[in-house]
C-alpha cells in the first residue's frame, strides 16, 4: 500500500493497494515510485497495472473526514476502504515509510473520540472492517522504490487522486488544482488569501488566509527592521515544501 495527498491543503488523502502472491509474474516494465515518474509515464502504466497482480483498489478519505478524525486516522480509514475494495484479505500489508498508520491504535486519538456526524459515521464504518484487524502490517522506508507492489500502489493512488483533483478544479478553478493538485503552490495560496477556503479544503489545518497574510506581512516588516536573515523561507516557500 501507499498513500498520496497527506500534505495537501485541499482534496482527499488517497491510498492505493495492490495484492500479489508467489505466483504473480514480474511487474510491468517501468513501474517505479510514482514521484519519480512523469504524469504521462504514470498514465501509460495504468492499463498494464490494471491487469497485474491478484487485485488492486484505491480508497479515499475526504477533507471533512480529515478535519473530523485527524490525518492519521483519515489515512487509516482510506487504507481500510482500499483493503475492503480489494475483495481479498491479504496475509500481510507492506507500507511505505516507517510509520504504521493502518493498524488500529490501542487507544483512540483525540479526534477519533469526536461526536460530530462525520466522526460517528467513520467509526461505524470502521467497525465493518473488523475482519481486517488481524492483517499483519510491516513498514519499510522507501518501499515504493524497492517493492514492485508498493510502487504500483503509489502509481494507482497518484493517478486516481490527480484525476479527481483535475475534475474538482472545474468547480473551483481559481485555486489551480488542475496543476497543483491541492498542494501549497503559490497560486493556490494566493487564491486562499483572496477568496478563502472552499468546502474541499482541510479547514482544521492552518491555512494561509487573508488575515494571516496581513499579520505575516507586518511581522516580516518588523523583522526586517531588526535585521532578520534575508534568506529565511517565507510562508509560500514553507507551504511549497509540503508538496509531494
Amino acid at each position: 500500500m501507499d498513500e498520496v495527498g497527506r500534505g495537501a491543503l485541499a482534496g482527499p488523502v488517497t491510498v492505493g493497494a495492490v495484492a500479489v502472491d508467489l505466483g504473480t509474474r514480474a511487474c510491468p516494465k517501468g513501474v517505479a515510485d510514482s514521484k519519480l515518474l512523469t504524469p504521462l509515464a504514470r498514465e501509460r502504466l495504468l492499463p498494464a497495472l490494471g491487469r497485474w497482480g491478484l487485485a488492486r483498489a484505491v480508497g479515499h478519505a475526504s477533507p471533512a473526514e480529515i478535519d473530523a478524525l485527524g490525518i492519521v486516522a483519515a489515512l487509516r480509514l482510506a487504507g481500510r476502504r482500499a483493503l475492503a475494495a480489494l475483495g481479498t484479505v491479504p496475509d500481510v500489508v507492506l507500507l511505505d515509510g516507517s510509520h504504521d498508520w493502518l493498524s488500529a491504535p490501542r487507544q483512540p486519538g483525540l479526534f477519533e473520540l469526536g461526536d460530530d456526524e462525520v466522526a460517528v459515521a467513520a467509526r461505524a464504518e470502521c467497525d465493518g472492517y473488523a475482519h481486517l484487524d488481524g492483517v499483519a502490517v510491516r513498514t519499510r522506508v522507501k518501499a515504493d522504490r524497492a517493492c514492485a507492489s508498493v510502487a504500483a500502489a503509489s502509481i494507482l493512488a497518484k493517478c486516481t487522486r490527480d484525476a479527481l483533483m483535475t475534475e474538482l478544479h472545474e468547480r473551483h478553478p481559481d485555486y489551480g488544482w488542475a496543476e497543483n493538485k491541492g498542494y501549497g503552490a503559490p497560486e493556490h495560496l494566493d487564491a486562499l488569501r483572496a477568496l478563502g477556503p472552499t468546502p474541499l479544503h482541510r479547514r482544521s489545518w492552518r491555512l494561509p488566509l487573508a488575515e494571516e497574510a496581513a499579520a505575516e506581512g507586518a511581522a516580516a516588516e518588523g523583522a526586517a527592521v531588526e535585521g532578520s536573515p534575508a534568506d529565511a523561507p517565507g510562508p509560500d516557500e514553507r507551504w511549497a515544501m509540503m508538496d509531494s
